[in-house]
């Protein structure tokens, strides 16, 4: 369906006056870029609280950003018009974080819209199957399908390095992360391969890994494997299997691997048994140095499992749900903190959503992440209750 047309003079008017109206942001145009520039020294990470706070990785975005994107998709938006689209979305979404808080920033994949469900355009070797079921609802078996046709190669990238070295420019002396997809989601998409399925992993798996590497050298510090797919493995892989092909991805680097398993959030809905107990051993085989990890949603069902994981992981424990329109308190967010705290002690979490914000309104994501770190500070003791209500 074509999108309506809008007036660019106007859609610029709007953009300008909606970055303008975040307190601190400054604008940025084109500027050389940090001395962490690729290859060199990245900068020292700021010094951060007990109990630091971050989102997972996608944040919502504004409905003007929506409509361009589907302008732009119809080939009614510009080179320069989309370059400047996206710029002026990520200092948004690094200025809703600041404004809100937040001490770990993300990029909010501004550029990597609806997860990993565009990321297989990057890669050669696939060919898009026809979607089976077009109408009524939209769901997991809407979502893209491929077929194999060569060898799996990504020649350009996931352009995610090109991503944080833009985070790294517009949020200079914060601690950043950045957030890759896993080998398993990927593969989770990709199907009738007519080669053997262990080389076809083995495709995704090196693409995985050129990724995380051009990203050690663009500086990055903190990465994070997206693996909603070690929830489900799919190609009949078992789940110590779909493990060492996450491991595969990171091992020997020195990097802080973070690996997020969640349950699914297309649309707010998960995909998969939202069982813990049945991943614990996939956890216990994997060498990242965190895991990240949902229980809001779940009523925090199942927390007292996390003092059975290893003490050589950090938890960063989903304590917002994201999958519902319910604002939380700062007293929420600090109970629920509270239980994770029964089984973990303070230096080992973080305190997160338990997925992206993109699938909520941006007014209510804003003021989930202000609770969220309300309620952080409850429980480190260093401030009183904030107030969680919608602020545009």
């Amino acid at each position: 369906m074509i999108g309506p047309k809008i007036d660019a003079s106007k859609a610029r008017e709007l953009v300008e006056k909606t970055v303008d109206a975040v307190p601190g942001l400054r604008r940025r145009s084109r500027e050389p870029a940090s001395q962490s520039a690729s290859g060199s020294m990245p900068m020292p990470e700021p010094a951060l609280p007990v109990i630091p706070t971050m989102g997972v990785g996608s944040l919502a975005v504004p409905g003007w950003f929506s409509l361009l994107v589907r302008q732009m998709r119809n080939e009614a938006v510009g080179e320069d018009d989309r370059d400047e689209l996206f710029a002026d979305a990520l200092r948004l979404a690094v200025g809703d974080q600041i404004e809100a808080g937040l001490d770990i920033l993300s990029d909010g994949e501004v550029r990597r819209q609806r997860f990993v469900f565009e990321m297989h355009d990057r890669l050669t070797g696939l060919r898009r199957l026809e979607t089976r079921r077009k109408l009524g609802v939209h769901g997991y078996d809407q979502v893209p399908q491929f077929e194999v046709t060569g060898n799996i190669e990504a020649p350009q990238g996931l352009g995610i390095v090109e991503d944080y070295e833009k985070l790294r420019d517009a949020a200079p002396g914060r601690a950043l992360k950045i957030a890759v997809p896993g080998p398993l989601t990927l593969a989770s998409m990709v199907h009738r391969a007519r080669r053997s399925e262990e080389s076809v992993l083995d495709d995704l798996v090196r693409v995985v890994r050129r990724e995380v590497e051009r990203l050690l050298q663009a500086g990055a510090r903190r990465i994070q494997i997206d693996e909603p797919g070690l929830a489900h493995p799919t190609h009949g892989l078992s789940l110590a299997a779909a493990a060492q092909m996450v491991n595969r991805c990171i091992e020997g680097t020195s990097a802080r691997f973070s690996v997020h398993v969640c349950f699914g959030n297309n649309l707010g809905r998960p995909v998969s048994s939202r069982d813990l107990a049945r991943l614990m051993p996939a956890f216990d085989a994997l060498i990242a140095r965190e895991l990240v990890l949902e229980f809001a949603n779940r009523e925090m069902a199942q927390v007292d499992l996390l003092a059975s994981i290893p003490d050589r992981f950090d938890i960063a424990a989903g304590v917002v749900d994201v999958k519902s329109f319910y604002i939380e308190s700062a007293d929420d967010v600090a109970r629920r903190l509270q239980m994770v705290l029964d089984h973990v002690p303070a230096q080992r979490i973080v305190a997160t959503a338990d997925c992206g914000f993109s699938a909520l309104p941006r007014q209510i994501a804003r003021a989930k992440m202000r609770a969220l770190v309300g309620g952080a500070a409850l429980v480190r003791g260093s401030a009183a209750p904030i107030e969680s209500g919608v602020k545009v």
